[in-house]
């Protein structure tokens, strides 16, 4: 794949009518460091490339590479009612449904079985001598 960032960049900026100043003024840098990104004599470092993504509002993928977001595009199959992306995970989980099975109950408190095991192991045999 063919880097495509100067292009994407002047691209992007122009869409959205601003100038080289504007775009410098958002990253705290100079006109002529986002100048040099579009000649390509230069690239952004990374905390500059993800500023530059949430400034067009758009992927990395989009700015670096030039891949535009399609129909077949993952995203758009994602129902996000139903999943969310987790970053740690780098993946697609599923969102926590207000009512809990019991499985899910279990897996996800299975800790709270052996303070309940204890209590009781210490009660029960004193209700059977009571009731005997």
């Amino acid at each position: 794949m063919e880097i495509q960032f100067p292009i994407q960049l002047k691209k992007l900026r122009t869409n959205l009518d601003m100038s080289q100043e504007d775009v410098a003024g958002k990253l705290y840098i100079s006109r002529q460091a986002v100048s040099r990104w579009e000649s390509g004599d230069a690239t952004p470092d990374m905390s500059n490339l993800i500023k530059l993504a949430e400034i067009f509002d758009c992927s990395l993928d989009t700015i670096v590479l030039g891949i535009e977001l399609t129909e077949d595009n993952i995203e758009d199959k994602i129902d996000k009612s139903e999943f969310v992306f987790d970053p740690r995970k780098g993946k697609y989980i599923r969102r926590r449904s207000e009512h809990m099975n019991f499985w899910e109950f279990a897996a996800a408190y299975w800790w709270a079985a052996i303070p309940i095991l204890a209590i009781l192991g210490g009660t029960i045999p004193d209700i059977i001598q009571a009731l005997k």
